[in-house]
């Protein structure tokens, strides 16, 4: 369940949106089509890594590095999740 003011701006579905994700503990690198399972609350919800966008620094969000080919362990990004 997603809250919001049903009234004036109710939450719509999504196809796909843009995420910042940061790698925490994950053995060998992340690429394009990787599936995992998001936690939202109570529910697990398989998604898939569209296109890793963007590198970025974990701490100002900045750029690092567009269109990279993978991540891993440490790193931060903004992903397509579809």
């Amino acid at each position: 369940y997603v809250a919001g003011d049903s009234k004036n701006n109710p939450p719509k579905a999504a196809a796909d949106f843009l995420a910042q994700v940061i790698v925490l503990n994950h053995p060998g690198q992340i690429s394009n089509g990787y599936t995992p399972v998001l936690d939202c609350h109570t529910a697990h919800i398989a998604c898939k890594f569209a296109e890793i966008k963007e590198k970025c620094d974990r701490r100002t969000g900045k750029t690092t590095e567009e269109n990279p080919k993978s991540i891993k362990c440490g790193d931060a990004a903004i992903v397509n999740l579809v």
